[in-house]
């Protein structure tokens, strides 16, 4: 009698994931120690199983019996059921031996066992005949004492129970049955390990290359499916704050809807199963796990055989503390239950895809603050536009009011000297919302530059040209160094005459009385660079820091005396970086500043 349940999965579907060991060299030595059992040892049956990580053994290799083999290969039986059973038995060396009256074969769920067809048997009356329901089975052991298979046999030819010369046969087979069992549990335990290793590879690498959780899913679906021999899998995450759902996603990329009392229970595992670095295994076979209780499992199991699925092997997902969700990767009824090979494997990848989702949650975070930014940004340009417009209009009929009061002969001077000092605010402020029109009109991204070629040296005569009143006024000299040629670049006219009317002006500003101020025109092989340096305050480094900074006015005291808006490097720097170009500052306090300013050139 072959000692394999007959009471728990159905033979494997078409199509579906082969079981370990059904196929190659180790499913073939077994084959030929139990066709050895019944070819030269007398017996018409013989099977062999191995002992799984879930505490049954799994028939492997079935000789003798064409229908017997395809009735019961794949059946599992609980190793408990089997040791209970060999405590009553007839110890025969390596064979253990339990005659039928000895042997409870249970009933219901509880029933196990093959039994031959009674009429291919009919005991006869000698005293060591062989009764169908005798068991006849050797235990087989690996070097450490631990069960890792059977050897069993059944329907002897003679109809009789063996003899010692029989015996020592069936020990022989016995023993290579022992070897071939646990050689092949090794070399199926290796293949496992390097399948899963490449699954974990793949996985890793698909997952790392991405920073969104749909990519994320999608580069690792394959190999997770078919690294683990599942039949599918979906992947749950929380929100940033650990609670709820932000996405469940099964592998063909659909969101998968479960019930809520089950999306709750999975968050709650998840978490628990993160902080004990565990993954649980939940099917009919196995009692459940710390992380589930029997109630919660027995609804799991209930949703999923509502789905056609009979286990499922649940993994966390999560980096350091944090758990970040769950993966789920699902069986159906005919494929093998998971392993501790892929219960490790599948721990191991729950820390790389944590840190995957991790690296893609911060990404969108960063995304998401940028497109904000840009927003303010953007709204920050228009109502700087608006305002400026807004306050344009009124302005001008302020100056054009107060140009008219000026030119009346009746007026006293206190009030003429009050419309002077109203003339220069207004003018002040006049220049204020000019300089942020134009900061407004370089700043944004959806104004396009039109570029021309542009005489810089002309353009430089004009501006030295208005600023000659100022730089007189305070016995400044202009030392010019610039070819006589035209030097032409590639930009907008009104906005390079700011860009050097700017500089030229500052250095005017800050530049004490009766220096020089040192103006350098050039072509180089980078494009048209311009040099304007000073002999005035300077500016100190922390100060140069923040020195393009919308509104920024120096530190120094001697440079807030002076009047400013605190826009016109601002307004340089956004010219020349919409130009291509790039601007250099060196200086030190006391002793002046360079600004040097490289745009392409025509």
């Amino acid at each position: 009698m072959s000692p394999d349940t007959q009471a728990t999965e159905p033979p494997a579907h078409p199509g579906d994931p082969a079981p370990p060991m059904s196929a190659g060299p180790s499913r073939d030595a077994l084959e030929l120690i139990a066709e050895g059992v019944t070819d030269l040892a007398g017996f018409g049956i013989a099977a062999i199983s191995v002992v799984r990580d879930d505490g049954k053994l799994e028939l492997i290799a079935i000789a003798g019996d064409d229908e017997a083999a395809q009735t019961v290969r794949g059946r599992r039986t609980p190793v408990a059921s089997l040791m209970k059973e060999l405590e009553k038995a007839d110890d025969w060396g390596l064979l253990k031996f339990i005659p039928h009256e000895r042997l409870d074969l249970g009933t219901g769920e509880e029933a196990w066992g093959w039994v031959p067809d009674p009429t291919s048997l009919v005991p006869s009356d000698a005293a060591d005949a062989w009764h169908p329901l005798d068991m006849l089975v050797a235990p087989l052991y690996d070097d450490t004492g631990k069960l890792r298979g059977t050897l069993a046999m059944d329907l002897p030819l003679d109809g009789r129970r063996p003899g010692a010369q029989q015996r020592e046969v069936l020990q022989t087979y016995a023993e290579q049955a022992g070897r071939a069992v646990v050689t092949a549990l090794e070399r199926e335990a290796l293949g496992e390990q390097v399948r899963l290793a490449e699954a974990a590879r793949a996985i890793v690498r698909a997952a790392s290359a991405q920073l969104s959780m749909d990519r994320i899913l999608a580069d690792s679906q394959q190999a997770l499916v078919e690294g683990f021999e599942a039949q599918g899998m979906w992947l749950q995450t929380f929100d940033e704050d650990g609670q709820g759902t932000r996405a469940i996603y099964s592998s063909d990329g659909t969101k998968v809807e479960l019930p809520a009392e089950l999306v709750t229970v999975a968050e709650t595992s998840a978490r628990r199963a993160w902080s004990l670095q565990r993954v649980e295994i939940v099917s009919r076979d196995r009692p459940f796990g710390p992380t589930i209780t029997a109630e919660q499992g027995d609804g799991i199991l209930g949703f999923l055989a509502s789905i056609g699925i009979t286990s499922i092997l649940f993994t966390p997902l999560g980096a350091g503390p944090e758990c970040l969700g769950n993966l789920v990767l699902t069986r159906a009824a005919g494929q093998r239950d998971w392993t501790d090979h892929e219960a490790a494997a599948a721990l191991d990848i729950g820390h790389d895809l944590g840190r995957a989702i991790l690296n893609a949650r911060t990404f969108e975070r960063e995304h998401h603050l940028v497109e904000e930014l840009q927003a303010l940004d953007t709204y920050k340009s228009q109502l700087i536009a608006t305002v400026s417009h807004e306050l344009k209009n009124p302005l001008t009929a302020i100056t054009g009011h107060l140009e008219m009061l000026e030119g009346a002969p009746d007026l006293s001077g206190t009030v003429q000297a009050s419309l002077r000092a109203m003339d220069r605010g207004a003018r002040r402020l006049a220049k204020v919302i000019d300089d942020l029109l134009l900061l407004s009109k370089v700043g944004d991204p959806h104004y396009p530059i039109i570029t021309v070629p542009v005489d810089v040296r002309r353009t430089l005569e004009e501006v030295l040209d208005l600023s000659s009143v100022a730089a007189a006024r305070k016995g400044l000299t202009f030392v010019t160094e610039a070819p006589d040629t035209p030097i032409v670049a590639s930009g907008d006219p009104d906005e390079l005459h700011r860009v050097l009317a700017n500089l030229i002006s500052n250095a005017v500003k800050y530049t004490a009385d009766g220096r020089t101020v040192t103006l350098t025109l050039m072509h180089t092989d980078d494009g048209v660079v311009f040099r304007c340096a000073d002999q005035g305050i300077g500016i100190s480094e922390g100060d140069r820091a923040k020195l393009f900074q919308e509104f920024f006015r120096s530190t120094n005291p001697q440079a807030v005396a002076e009047p400013g808006t605190g826009l016109g490097l601002t307004i340089v720097k956004r010219i020349v970086g919409r130009h291509g170009g790039r601007i250099e500052v060196s200086s030190e306090l006391g002793r002046g500043s360079t600004f040097t300013v490289t745009v392409p050139a025509a």
